[in-house]
């Protein structure tokens, strides 16, 4: 498919890179136009793809803010797991005295 955008700088290519046909359009007269009658063209498919692209950006987004929000959630639970380690290891040393005050 690389064959076709590379053969686009040699002239309007039979085929879009995606298979699509293509469509010769010609540029309408516009305020800012600088160049009114341009030739260009683009892919038959050209507004699925803008939409489908569209639609996997959203889908990374919402990735994205789902990993910070658990990225958010472990650094708390981290944090619960310090504080229950630095529990047992209390509750441990006063294990052991009283097994040093019960069996001595």
């Amino acid at each position: 498919m690389l064959t076709y955008v590379n053969d686009s700088q040699y002239g309007i290519p039979r085929k879009c890179p995606c298979g699509g046909s293509i469509i010769n359009e010609v540029s309408r007269k516009e305020e800012n136009d600088t160049v009114p009658g341009k030739r260009f063209f683009t892919c038959k498919n050209y507004e699925e793809e803008i939409e489908r692209l569209t639609k996997r950006v959203v889908e990374a987004e919402e990735v994205m803010l789902e990993t910070t929000k658990l990225s958010r959630e472990m650094e708390r639970l981290e944090e619960k797991v310090q504080s229950l380690c630095e529990q047992v290891e209390y509750l441990t040393v006063h294990v052991g005295r009283l097994e040093k005050v019960c069996f001595d």
